[in-house]
């Protein structure tokens, strides 16, 4: 796990000094936060490190299938069970079992999983011995499992002797202080592998891209992007220009609308005609406080400039012909800015 942000080497110790505490732990984090490289760290760190670790994603599979998977069956058990089946905590003996995803799980499931976890016992698909395992259950979810308890989608039981201790991984947009050198890292190996002898670095403007954007599939979004945008740079002798964030946008979707097209100013009205008189050129409508009207047409054309580029500011000022700094500027003093504060 990379990084030197405050947050990060807090939840790192808080491994740290779990590992060798023979209970089962939760690890909670959004998606792309590095949930299951914590759990290697639980295992590696623990006096288990040199049994199996066992690895499931409750997620990707069906419920009978998962149920087979975890503890396996009996030849007969089923149509075309006709072998013995050892499931993942007979293989997980001794070691850890890595249960991703765990808010998928069924009430009929996590029953079964209860009785392994408090007594480390269970019986196959359509087995009648009970087998002992001593396996060590490293859980992660992204879910709010105490809200899925507290209105009956998870076992409230199965909370309370998972959550031997909590392992909270903090999401890439609170500690950005560590974008830069995920970047870097995942920069270096994408140069590997188009065959580039060395990583150019990153450019002013695309680091700035990078250290703008909220992240929220966090430091997978981050390894994508940066592997992206350096095959679509493909210039191994320059540092990488242009961070392509959004795949899925159309490459005419940023161009700028183009202005209108201007006619030939209208012809001077003679003395003493109407619209000579007004001096408004025919336009009925007579600004009577020119600063808020300037100021209400500034808002307006920067928030529709904001939604033709999906809100992303760099890619605004570009079109507008502003500087980053003076657009920010601007959002701030039309209170446009979409970006939570803490």
């Amino acid at each position: 796990m990379i990084g030197n942000s405050a947050l990060l080497a807090e939840a790192l110790d808080h491994i740290s000094a779990l590992a060798p505490v023979p209970r089962p732990v939760l690890v909670l984090g959004e998606r792309g936060t590095g949930k299951e490289l914590a759990a290697q760290r639980l295992h590696f760190l623990s006096p288990r490190w040199d049994a199996a670790l066992v690895k499931v994603n409750c997620a990707a599979m069906a419920e009978e299938l998962l149920e087979s998977e975890l503890f396996g069956y009996e030849p007969g058990a089923f149509t075309g069970a006709t072998r013995l089946h050892h499931g993942r905590f007979e293989r997980a003996d001794g070691g850890t079992l890595f249960l991703d995803e765990l808010g998928t799980m069924s009430l009929r499931l996590q029953e079964k999983l209860l009785r392994v976890v408090e007594y480390g016992e269970f019986e196959r698909l359509g087995g009648q011995q009970s087998i002992s395992v001593d396996v060590r259950v490293v859980a992660a979810t992204n879910a709010d499992l105490p809200q899925l308890a507290a209105s009956g989608e998870f076992r409230a039981d199965l909370l309370d002797r998972l959550s031997f201790d909590v392992v909270h991984l903090p999401p890439l947009r609170e500690r950005r202080e560590d974008i830069a050198e995920l970047a870097t890292h995942f920069g270096v190996g994408m140069s590997a592998e188009l065959g580039w002898e060395l990583f150019p670095g990153f450019g002013e403007t695309a680091m700035a891209t990078l250290l703008d954007h909220d992240w929220p599939g966090n430091v997978r979004e981050l390894k994508n992007v940066v592997e992206r945008s350096l095959y679509r740079w493909g210039n191994a002798d320059a540092p990488v220009g242009e961070i392509v964030i959004d795949p899925f946008r159309r490459p005419w979707a940023s161009s700028p609308a183009a202005p209108p097209m201007r006619s030939d100013p209208p012809p001077a009205a003679e003395p003493g005609s109407e619209t000579a008189n007004n001096g408004n050129s025919g336009n009925t409508s007579e600004v009577s406080d020119f600063a808020a009207h300037m100021d209400a047409l500034e808002k307006q054309v920067l928030v529709e400039a904001l939604a033709r580029h999906g809100q992303h500011q760099r890619r605004t000022a570009d079109a507008l012909g502003l500087t980053y700094d003076q657009l920010r500027g601007l959002v701030r003093k039309h209170s446009l800015s979409r970006r939570r504060r803490n």
